[in-house]
Protein backbone atom coordinates (compact mmCIF):
# COMPACT_ATOMS: atom_id res chain seq x y z
CA UNK A 1 0.00 0.00 0.00
CA UNK A 2 1.56 3.61 -1.02
CA UNK A 3 2.25 5.61 1.95
CA UNK A 4 4.98 8.06 0.76
CA UNK A 5 4.24 11.46 1.21
CA UNK A 6 4.46 13.46 -2.36
CA UNK A 7 5.60 16.64 -2.16
CA UNK A 8 3.32 18.25 -5.47
CA UNK A 9 -0.39 17.77 -4.48
CA UNK A 10 -2.58 15.97 -7.54
CA UNK A 11 -5.66 17.71 -8.46
CA UNK A 12 -6.88 21.44 -8.70
CA UNK A 13 -7.71 24.04 -5.97
CA UNK A 14 -11.57 24.12 -5.38
CA UNK A 15 -13.80 27.25 -4.78
CA UNK A 16 -13.75 26.16 -1.12
CA UNK A 17 -16.92 27.71 -0.05
CA UNK A 18 -19.26 26.02 2.21
CA UNK A 19 -21.94 26.17 4.65
CA UNK A 20 -22.15 25.00 8.84
CA UNK A 21 -23.44 21.30 8.54
CA UNK A 22 -23.55 21.02 4.71
CA UNK A 23 -22.40 17.91 4.86
CA UNK A 24 -24.68 16.19 8.18
CA UNK A 25 -26.36 14.07 6.02
CA UNK A 26 -23.81 12.66 4.39
CA UNK A 27 -22.21 12.01 7.88
CA UNK A 28 -25.16 10.60 8.83
CA UNK A 29 -26.03 8.16 5.65
CA UNK A 30 -22.35 6.89 6.81
CA UNK A 31 -23.59 6.05 10.96
CA UNK A 32 -26.87 4.41 9.31
CA UNK A 33 -25.38 2.63 6.41
CA UNK A 34 -22.06 0.79 8.37
CA UNK A 35 -21.32 2.63 11.35
CA UNK A 36 -19.16 -1.08 12.24
CA UNK A 37 -16.53 1.12 9.81
CA UNK A 38 -16.05 3.62 12.21
CA UNK A 39 -15.66 1.33 14.97
CA UNK A 40 -13.46 -1.77 13.43
CA UNK A 41 -10.39 -2.01 15.52
CA UNK A 42 -9.00 -5.31 13.64
CA UNK A 43 -5.70 -5.40 12.49
CA UNK A 44 -4.86 -2.06 10.47
CA UNK A 45 -8.14 -0.39 10.77
CA UNK A 46 -7.49 -0.10 14.55
CA UNK A 47 -5.52 3.05 13.17
CA UNK A 48 -6.41 3.49 10.85
CA UNK A 49 -8.31 7.56 9.71
CA UNK A 50 -11.21 9.14 8.19
CA UNK A 51 -10.23 11.18 5.67
CA UNK A 52 -12.01 14.51 4.81
CA UNK A 53 -10.91 15.41 0.90
CA UNK A 54 -11.04 19.05 -0.14
CA UNK A 55 -12.42 20.61 3.70
CA UNK A 56 -12.47 23.88 1.62
CA UNK A 57 -11.80 27.25 3.13
CA UNK A 58 -11.77 26.71 6.65
CA UNK A 59 -12.15 23.21 8.97
CA UNK A 60 -15.67 23.20 9.75
CA UNK A 61 -16.87 20.15 7.98
CA UNK A 62 -13.50 18.24 8.99
CA UNK A 63 -14.56 19.05 12.79
CA UNK A 64 -18.20 18.47 12.58
CA UNK A 65 -17.34 14.96 11.27
CA UNK A 66 -14.97 14.71 14.41
CA UNK A 67 -17.75 15.66 16.83
CA UNK A 68 -20.57 13.39 14.94
CA UNK A 69 -18.13 10.05 14.50
CA UNK A 70 -16.37 10.12 17.86
CA UNK A 71 -19.74 9.63 19.15
CA UNK A 72 -19.23 6.20 17.67
CA UNK A 73 -15.60 5.69 18.35
CA UNK A 74 -13.89 8.46 20.84
CA UNK A 75 -10.58 7.46 19.35
CA UNK A 76 -11.01 7.56 15.37
CA UNK A 77 -8.08 9.90 13.77
CA UNK A 78 -9.47 12.28 11.24
CA UNK A 79 -7.26 13.77 8.61
CA UNK A 80 -9.08 16.88 6.79
CA UNK A 81 -7.04 17.01 3.26
CA UNK A 82 -6.82 20.93 1.40
CA UNK A 83 -4.81 21.57 -1.72
CA UNK A 84 -4.18 24.95 -0.84
CA UNK A 85 -1.94 25.85 1.68
CA UNK A 86 -3.29 28.59 3.38
CA UNK A 87 -6.45 26.55 3.77
CA UNK A 88 -4.02 24.27 5.43
CA UNK A 89 -2.73 26.73 7.44
CA UNK A 90 -5.73 28.50 8.77
CA UNK A 91 -6.92 24.75 9.57
CA UNK A 92 -3.63 24.36 11.77
CA UNK A 93 -5.05 25.61 15.12
CA UNK A 94 -8.06 23.52 15.35
CA UNK A 95 -5.49 20.81 15.14
CA UNK A 96 -4.84 17.99 17.78
CA UNK A 97 -3.23 14.53 18.18
CA UNK A 98 -6.48 12.81 16.98
CA UNK A 99 -7.67 15.63 13.89
CA UNK A 100 -5.13 16.60 11.49
CA UNK A 101 -4.82 18.89 8.49
CA UNK A 102 -2.42 18.50 5.77
CA UNK A 103 -1.55 19.72 2.41
CA UNK A 104 -2.50 17.38 -0.11
CA UNK A 105 -4.27 16.09 -3.17
CA UNK A 106 -5.67 12.62 -4.74
CA UNK A 107 -1.79 11.54 -3.79
CA UNK A 108 -2.69 11.52 -0.11
CA UNK A 109 -0.41 13.18 2.28
CA UNK A 110 -0.28 9.73 4.63
CA UNK A 111 2.87 9.29 6.56
CA UNK A 112 4.34 5.69 7.24
CA UNK A 113 2.54 3.25 8.52
CA UNK A 114 -0.95 4.66 8.18
CA UNK A 115 -3.91 3.45 6.51
CA UNK A 116 -7.57 4.66 5.69
CA UNK A 117 -10.93 3.03 6.36
CA UNK A 118 -13.18 6.14 4.68
CA UNK A 119 -12.81 9.13 2.70
CA UNK A 120 -15.26 11.64 2.06
CA UNK A 121 -14.45 13.58 -0.91
CA UNK A 122 -17.29 16.08 -1.69
CA UNK A 123 -18.02 18.93 -4.71
CA UNK A 124 -14.92 17.95 -5.02
CA UNK A 125 -14.90 15.83 -8.71
CA UNK A 126 -17.16 17.70 -10.14
CA UNK A 127 -15.16 20.42 -11.56
CA UNK A 128 -12.95 18.22 -13.13
CA UNK A 129 -13.59 16.96 -16.91
CA UNK A 130 -15.43 13.38 -16.99
CA UNK A 131 -11.56 12.18 -18.25
CA UNK A 132 -10.09 12.29 -14.63
CA UNK A 133 -12.47 10.69 -12.88
CA UNK A 134 -11.23 7.41 -13.41
CA UNK A 135 -7.47 8.51 -12.59
CA UNK A 136 -8.52 10.60 -9.26
CA UNK A 137 -10.60 7.58 -8.08
CA UNK A 138 -7.44 5.15 -8.73
CA UNK A 139 -5.40 7.12 -7.12
CA UNK A 140 -6.69 6.88 -3.77
CA UNK A 141 -7.92 3.31 -3.69
CA UNK A 142 -3.98 2.90 -2.76
CA UNK A 143 -4.57 4.23 0.61
CA UNK A 144 -7.70 2.63 1.52
CA UNK A 145 -7.78 -0.82 3.61
CA UNK A 146 -9.91 -3.45 1.51
CA UNK A 147 -13.30 -3.52 2.43
CA UNK A 148 -12.87 0.12 3.20
CA UNK A 149 -15.55 2.73 1.75
CA UNK A 150 -15.43 6.07 -0.15
CA UNK A 151 -18.59 8.37 -0.70
CA UNK A 152 -17.59 11.22 -3.48
CA UNK A 153 -20.57 13.50 -4.56
CA UNK A 154 -21.98 16.55 -4.70
CA UNK A 155 -24.84 18.38 -2.77
CA UNK A 156 -26.12 21.79 -3.19
CA UNK A 157 -25.16 24.52 -1.45
CA UNK A 158 -26.91 23.98 2.03
CA UNK A 159 -26.15 20.28 1.70
CA UNK A 160 -30.53 19.87 1.24
CA UNK A 161 -29.96 17.98 -1.31
CA UNK A 162 -27.02 15.79 -2.69
CA UNK A 163 -26.03 12.31 -4.78
CA UNK A 164 -23.11 10.39 -4.30
CA UNK A 165 -21.68 7.56 -5.74
CA UNK A 166 -20.55 5.09 -2.63
CA UNK A 167 -17.51 3.07 -3.41
CA UNK A 168 -16.66 -0.08 -1.40
CA UNK A 169 -12.27 -0.70 -1.70
CA UNK A 170 -11.74 -4.39 -3.10
CA UNK A 171 -8.94 -6.61 -2.07
CA UNK A 172 -6.79 -5.55 -5.03
CA UNK A 173 -6.42 -1.74 -5.41
CA UNK A 174 -9.43 -1.02 -6.97
CA UNK A 175 -13.17 -0.18 -6.32
CA UNK A 176 -16.37 -1.60 -6.88
CA UNK A 177 -19.38 0.78 -7.04
CA UNK A 178 -21.74 -0.19 -4.31
CA UNK A 179 -24.29 2.32 -4.43
CA UNK A 180 -25.48 5.72 -5.61
CA UNK A 181 -27.10 7.38 -3.25
CA UNK A 182 -29.69 10.23 -3.63
CA UNK A 183 -30.46 12.33 -0.20
CA UNK A 184 -33.38 15.38 0.66
CA UNK A 185 -34.17 16.34 3.71
CA UNK A 186 -36.93 17.72 2.36
CA UNK A 187 -37.18 21.44 2.76
CA UNK A 188 -37.25 21.64 -0.83
CA UNK A 189 -40.11 20.65 -2.89
CA UNK A 190 -39.43 17.38 -3.70
CA UNK A 191 -38.70 16.85 -7.64
CA UNK A 192 -36.23 13.92 -8.77
CA UNK A 193 -35.08 15.83 -11.47
CA UNK A 194 -33.70 18.09 -9.40
CA UNK A 195 -30.87 15.50 -8.94
CA UNK A 196 -30.27 15.95 -11.99
CA UNK A 197 -28.13 18.65 -11.31
CA UNK A 198 -26.14 17.19 -8.90
CA UNK A 199 -25.31 13.90 -10.03
CA UNK A 200 -21.43 12.66 -9.30
CA UNK A 201 -19.07 13.46 -12.35
CA UNK A 202 -19.28 9.50 -13.66
CA UNK A 203 -23.09 10.47 -14.76
CA UNK A 204 -23.62 14.08 -15.10
CA UNK A 205 -22.27 13.95 -18.76
CA UNK A 206 -24.30 10.79 -19.85
CA UNK A 207 -28.56 12.26 -19.10
CA UNK A 208 -28.97 10.46 -22.76
CA UNK A 209 -31.05 7.95 -24.39
CA UNK A 210 -29.53 4.51 -24.14
CA UNK A 211 -27.80 5.04 -20.85
CA UNK A 212 -28.77 3.28 -17.59
CA UNK A 213 -28.92 6.92 -15.69
CA UNK A 214 -30.61 8.33 -17.54
CA UNK A 215 -33.17 4.73 -17.56
CA UNK A 216 -33.15 5.31 -14.09
CA UNK A 217 -34.13 8.99 -14.00
CA UNK A 218 -37.02 8.59 -16.48
CA UNK A 219 -38.61 5.49 -14.55
CA UNK A 220 -37.98 7.74 -11.11
CA UNK A 221 -39.82 10.46 -12.77
CA UNK A 222 -42.82 7.95 -14.19
CA UNK A 223 -43.22 6.97 -10.52
CA UNK A 224 -43.30 9.67 -9.26
CA UNK A 225 -46.23 10.89 -11.51
CA UNK A 226 -48.29 7.42 -10.83
CA UNK A 227 -47.94 8.12 -6.75
CA UNK A 228 -48.37 12.22 -7.17
CA UNK A 229 -51.94 11.58 -4.97
CA UNK A 230 -49.25 10.67 -2.25
CA UNK A 231 -48.21 14.32 -1.97
CA UNK A 232 -51.08 15.13 -0.36
CA UNK A 233 -49.59 13.32 2.66
CA UNK A 234 -46.30 15.39 2.65
CA UNK A 235 -43.10 15.19 0.23
CA UNK A 236 -41.83 12.21 2.88
CA UNK A 237 -44.88 10.33 1.76
CA UNK A 238 -44.77 10.95 -1.85
CA UNK A 239 -40.79 10.34 -1.75
CA UNK A 240 -41.45 6.44 -0.03
CA UNK A 241 -44.51 5.96 -2.49
CA UNK A 242 -42.31 7.19 -5.66
CA UNK A 243 -39.03 4.70 -4.27
CA UNK A 244 -41.36 1.73 -4.06
CA UNK A 245 -42.56 2.43 -7.19
CA UNK A 246 -39.74 2.50 -8.33
CA UNK A 247 -38.39 -0.72 -7.06
CA UNK A 248 -41.49 -2.26 -8.78
CA UNK A 249 -40.33 -1.68 -12.06
CA UNK A 250 -37.13 -3.66 -11.17
CA UNK A 251 -34.67 -1.17 -10.40
CA UNK A 252 -32.61 -2.22 -7.27
CA UNK A 253 -33.17 0.58 -4.63
CA UNK A 254 -33.81 -0.04 -1.25
CA UNK A 255 -37.39 0.23 0.07
CA UNK A 256 -36.73 -0.12 4.12
CA UNK A 257 -37.93 2.29 5.75
CA UNK A 258 -34.78 3.11 8.03
CA UNK A 259 -34.07 4.98 4.37
CA UNK A 260 -36.89 6.10 2.68
CA UNK A 261 -38.05 7.80 5.87
CA UNK A 262 -35.46 10.05 6.15
CA UNK A 263 -34.83 10.86 2.83
CA UNK A 264 -31.89 8.43 1.00
CA UNK A 265 -32.62 6.43 -1.69
CA UNK A 266 -29.95 4.14 -2.38
CA UNK A 267 -29.68 2.51 -6.01
CA UNK A 268 -27.79 -0.99 -5.34
CA UNK A 269 -25.26 -1.71 -7.78
CA UNK A 270 -26.02 1.31 -10.52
Amino acid sequence: MKKAVTKKPVGQITRGKTASNRLRRVDNFILLYEPALLTRTDNLFSDSLFIDLGYGFDPRTTLESAARFRKVNPNLKILGVEIDQERVEAALPFADEKTLFRLGGFNLPMQPGESVRLIRAFNVLRQYAEKDFSSAYQQLAQYVLPNGLMIEGTSNPFGSIWAANLARRLEAPTWKMEALIFSTNFKMNFDAEEFQTILPKNYIHRMVKGERIFNFFEAWKRACAETSHAKIFGDPQWFIAASQKLASYGFDVSIKNKWLAKGYLIWNNP
